[in-house]
């Protein structure tokens, strides 16, 4: 289908809608022209001021040096503006589970975002006020695994000086849900007709892409160099042989394929291939990278997360520790060559993906500089590691871990753990910790939790049901972490939120399906085409909607990376349904969104499922101030100058899937 530009809608602030919040039931060759600054005196010029890719910086520290706005005056902050992106009116097939998880880039004086659908959308900072906007037409009569758009790249890269000898027209890079890589002007939202095919690219060649609507990019492009380099969203749980996880760098001129990397070893003289048993390593799909990867510009290297080779919960087609899956791996990026690796989980059974973007530090530890990658995972564990070579900076031991009991399954003996930080959430459900708002919930959960294996994390999914802690939504999902450079404190948000998850015999679970027996369950299906099971999970909840398990179910987390202690930690976030009743607070929230941290002490964060943006001293952990919000925020926010003023930007408009309250709003707030 033919991309347009849409028509300019001219910037609205119609009224913030209410609703009733749900509780839940991550250079074209013609176009060289040089500006009158070089991009380098550009960027020197405006640097601290800018917020130039997803995570501020190429590394993901979600760190901004602007202090207009600290502890002392955070609580005279004020909405600024408010615009609408139109999502909202938009009708697709998959529109009920659509996510506004967008975090904004500034860059060349103009604010970048997408929608749900992949509508690029520039803005005047200062005013809010649509400046173009751009439509890639995206089908929407077909359903999609996921439907979010996480956000876009600038290419050159503002803290790329290689990139920036290039004098061409700055571009802005989308990649789309129905897998495109698309390529625009900065200035204009005009597709670059000399890159790719009439301005884009189609990623859908050569992964072995079986159906569409699951084969994605949630996710925006890593810009270094030259180049561009993307990774997939891959539907998962629907069988063995999947789509190819492949990631993939494009010359960010021409669009054309520079190098692929697959992170399921085809060489057989790839030292990783003997973790994948017999053919499986042909066979096996996803394994993708659908969270953001890292760029380091000055050593070459890209850092990709990558997740649980297909099917997630069943591996007995699998064998092995399965490398390269459940990893953050360093490619030359270059050449897309493994310089390192390392595995947060061996043969994943849980879908415990790297889902945070693997975040790139300097540390001071004994009187030196250590260039490090911080790796937060689904398991509340943190991997501190050497970003030149992987090793750790604070131990790692391997521990055993249970052991399956289902034919044909084989489980790793044992389990990568850091010494330091501690778990960040809880490793085990005790007979303690069982909860409910009266005696029939606590009656209830006590004798589920009874009836399941509950051995702690890493028990293995069961045919009698496991309990899996934590949870697929993690610990730690897509939200990633923040860091303060000037504290060494690095902050990230968690969710408690255990699973249960049961493999079925596929005769039964056939002869459930003709005698209707499955549509009495309440939880999700995987058919696990290709192998003897079909999956089943449900979040571990009371009859009455509330969890089995003890509050906090959200909490804000700072780490002191000096000493690999916690240096604070406390519950965030409510959850609406109990807030009538008085029992909210202190209770925290499921969440999903991160945080970013400035000069000025303060850590601001939405996430939760209230209508809340909130500010926190880095210090001390105290809540300084909260904002009202239109909707429901599962994005993380940034923040920017513009016009002399300090901006805070959040996207505001929930999330189909955990059914908070939706919307289609852009919020910035400043001083006042």
């Amino acid at each position: 289908m033919t991309a347009r530009q849409n028509q300019q809608r001219g910037n609205s602030t119609r009224p913030w809608l209410s609703g009733t919040l749900i509780f839940i039931t991550f250079i074209a060759l013609g176009l060289w022209k040089a500006r009158p600054q070089s991009f380098a005196a550009q960027d020197a010029a405006k640097e601290g001021g800018d917020w130039p890719a997803y995570g501020r910086d190429a590394g993901g520290t979600r760190y901004s040096p602007l202090s207009q706005i600290n502890r002392g005056n955070v609580g005279r902050l004020k909405p600024a503006w408010t615009y609408r992106t139109g999502a909202e009116e938009v009708k697709a097939s998959s529109s009920n589970n659509a996510a506004f998880e967008a975090t904004p880039i500034l860059v060349d004086g103009l604010l970048y975002l997408t929608t749900p659908y992949n509508r690029v959308i520039a803005l005047d900072p200062a005013r809010g006020r649509e400046q173009w906007t751009y439509d890639p037409q995206v089908p929407l009569d077909r359903r999609y695994s996921e439907l979010t758009s996480r956000g876009v790249s600038a290419w050159p890269a503002a803290d790329d000086r290689r990139a920036n000898r290039v004098k061409a027209a700055r571009r802005i890079f989308l990649a789309t849900i129905d897998a495109r890589l698309i390529a625009l002007d900065a200035a204009t939202g005009q597709p670059i007709s000399s890159f790719g095919e009439n301005g884009q690219v189609d990623l859908t060649r050569e992964v072995r892409v079986l159906d569409r609507g699951d084969y994605q990019v949630t996710s925006p492009p890593a810009v270094i160099g030259g180049l561009v380099v993307v990774g997939s969203s891959i539907g998962d749980n629907r069988g063995n042989e999947l789509e190819r996880g492949v990631v993939r760098a494009y010359d960010a001129l021409t669009g054309k394929l520079r190098w692929s990397w697959d992170p399921i070893p085809k060489d057989e003289r790839d030292p990783a291939r003997k973790s994948w048993a017999g053919e499986s390593a042909a066979k096996t799909g996803a394994a993708n990278a659908w969270s953001i990867i890292s760029a380091d510009p000055e050593p070459d290297l890209v850092f990709v997360p990558t997740g649980s080779p297909s099917p997630d919960f069943y591996g007995g087609e699998r064998k092995g520790d399965n490398r390269y899956a459940n990893s953050v791996v360093a490619l030359k990026a270059s050449t897309g060559k493994v310089v390192w690796h390392f595995q947060v989980v061996h043969h994943d059974l849980w879908d415990y993906d790297v889902a945070s973007q693997p975040m790139l530090i300097n540390l001071r530890r004994n009187g030196r500089e250590i260039p490090a990658v911080a790796v937060g995972t689904k398991m509340g564990l943190i991997f501190v590691l050497d970003r030149r070579n992987g090793n750790p900076v604070f131990p790692i031991e391997e521990r055993a871990v249970p052991q399956t009991t289902v034919p044909g399954e084989q489980t790793s003996p044992t389990q990568p753990f850091p010494r330091l930080p501690r778990p960040l959430v809880p490793h085990r459900l005790k007979p303690e910790d069982i909860w409910g708002l009266n005696d029939k919930d606590r009656d209830w959960c006590r004798d589920h939790v009874a009836s399941l294996r509950n051995e702690g994390i890493y028990t293995p999914p069961s045919l009698e049901g496991t309990l899996a802690i934590p949870g697929s939504a993690g610990g730690m999902n897509w939200s990633g972490m923040s860091f303060d450079p000037a504290r060494n404190l690095l902050f990230t948000n968690t969710n408690h939120l255990p699973f249960v998850v049961k493999l079925i015999p596929r005769d039964e679970y056939n002869g459930m399906r003709e005698t209707g027996a499955a549509n009495r369950f309440k939880g999700e299906f995987g058919r696990q085409t290709g192998t003897p099971y079909v999956m089943y999970r449900e979040r571990l909840f009371a009859p009455s909607g509330v969890p089995c398990f003890a509050p906090p179910w959200g909490r804000l987390t700072a780490v002191d990376l000096t000493t690999g202690e916690i240096s604070w930690e406390r519950p965030f976030g409510e959850v609406p349904q109990l807030a009538p009743s008085g029992k909210a607070a202190g209770f925290g929230s499921f969440n999903l969104g991160g945080s970013m941290v400035t000069a000025g002490g303060l850590v601001f964060i939405a996430a939760a499922m209230d209508e809340k943006l909130r500010a926190f001293d880095v210090e001390t952990g105290k809540m300084l101030w909260e904002g009202q919000l239109p909707a429901s925020a599962q994005a993380a926010p940034m923040t920017y100058a513009a016009g002399g003023k300090q901006f805070v930007v959040i996207c505001a408009g929930g999330h189909g899937k955990i059914g908070t309250k939706r919307g289609d709003y852009v919020v910035a707030f400043e001083l006042r």
